[in-house]
């Protein structure tokens, strides 16, 4: 691997423990990173989901051990997203409304692990739940798989914060639920990608094993509650910045 290649690594590495502390597989970060150091669109989206799809399942198995996923939860959202993932996935995207479309994302995910920071501390287990429609539930999958699909992420940004909003579960299960959510579009994202393109980068074999590592450590992070306001701090402002360079070129 050439110097770029080992920088992402690094990057992807940090990444994966952020992200997977609190139930995500990082895709936003590794295009983040990725969109940083000027890669294009044919590569980053199957290197993001393909990335997904390792600290995803690593979460899951992870997240499920310590009796965090709720498969009643997880089902009504995947059945639509799944399949608009894989569909949303094969669809060609010109260069510049990649960048817009990813910009958005990132300013958007900047904005929301910038919330999470201020209360990752916070105790939430003793507030009433909603029960979990099934309408809302499809009608939300369906968009947030399509948005998977289409930018080469699992989705779980948009889904975590519903989760929360609506009183469907509490801040630990919905780190749970959202990583299930997450491994299930980036494999249906990745398998349409592959379908549309087959290509996947040379390097792709090492930045899994820096991913592999950071997942093992974010979601001992998670699963324990260690504090990560700082670390969640400064991937916002990474976020942010990436946004900017996509938004502003």
């Amino acid at each position: 691997m050439g110097e770029v290649e080992w920088i992402l690594a690094g990057l992807f590495l940090l990444v994966a423990v952020l992200y997977s502390s609190v139930g995500h597989a990082g895709a936003s970060g590794y295009l983040a990173a990725m969109a940083l150091l000027g890669f294009a669109p044919e590569q980053m989206r199957p290197t993001a989901l393909a990335l997904n799809l390792l600290v995803g399942g690593i979460g899951l198995y992870r997240f499920w051990r310590a009796g965090l996923v709720d498969p009643r939860k997880v089902l009504p959202f995947v059945v639509a997203s799944a399949p608009a993932a894989y569909f949303a996935a094969q669809y060609p995207i010109p260069k510049e409304s990649y960048a817009l479309l990813l910009g958005s994302l990132l300013l958007v995910s900047a904005v929301a692990v910038f919330r999470s920071a201020a209360a990752v501390a916070a105790n939430d287990e003793a507030l009433p739940l909603r029960p979990l429609r099934w309408a809302p539930a499809l009608l939300a999958g369906a968009a947030i798989g399509a948005l998977s699909g289409l930018t080469g992420t699992g989705g779980a940004i948009f889904l975590t914060p519903l989760l929360l909003l609506m009183h469907w579960t509490h801040s630990r299960e919905a780190g749970g639920v959202s990583v299930a959510f997450v491994w299930i579009n980036s494999a249906l994202g990745l398998a349409g990608l592959w379908q549309a393109t087959g290509t996947l980068p040379a390097a792709l074999p090492w930045w899994l094993v820096a991913v592999g590592v950071g997942a093992l450590l974010g979601t001992q992070l998670g699963i324990h509650r260690l504090p990560l306001k700082a670390l969640r701090y400064a991937l916002s402002a990474v976020l942010l910045i990436a946004s900017g360079k996509l938004l502003l070129g």
